[in-house]
């Protein structure tokens, strides 16, 4: 399958978050954006509100012009990382008195924020999600539709 270099760094940057603990869904330097942008917190002044999916003026300056970070336009950052926190169990935009996890560095939370997060940035490079295992378990014939290549 072919992926965009994009699509393989976002993925590289939060494997190696996740497996080092240095990913922190309420840290802006740490969370999913923030790891995927080389753990800056620059890309939080897009929007007003942490997880919110709004760019304000400066969000949309950016826009306008074209720019992207690290291959991702303002509006697809923001929406990544609301995703991820969505998946994490937060209410949107983050609130001190809103919804969040009891943990929110509890690896199961993490993981399975992260396999959401992932088929996200697959759907936005419009490639399948490569987390997607189904297709191993597919037969025709008691037999394997694809095999397990390594």
């Amino acid at each position: 399958m072919n992926t965009s270099k994009r699509l393989e760094d976002a993925i590289t940057k939060l494997y190696t978050a996740f497996h080092s603990d240095l990913l922190h869904p309420e840290c802006c330097k740490s969370c999913a954006v923030g790891n995927i942008l080389d753990n800056t917190e620059a890309w939080k002044y897009l929007s007003d509100d942490h997880g919110a999916i709004v760019l304000n003026y400066i969000g949309k300056v950016h826009q306008g012009l074209g720019r992207t970070f690290n291959g991702y336009t303002p509006q697809e950052l923001l929406q990544i990382e609301a995703v991820f926190l969505e998946a994490c169990g937060y209410s949107l935009p983050i609130r001190y008195y809103g919804q969040k996890p009891i943990n929110p560095k509890d690896k199961e939370v993490l993981f399975n924020s992260l396999c959401v997060t992932v088929s996200y940035l697959c759907k936005l490079d419009g490639v399948s999600n490569v987390m997607d295992y189904s297709k191993l378990f597919e037969f025709e014939n008691d037999g394997a539709v694809y095999e397990l290549a390594f």
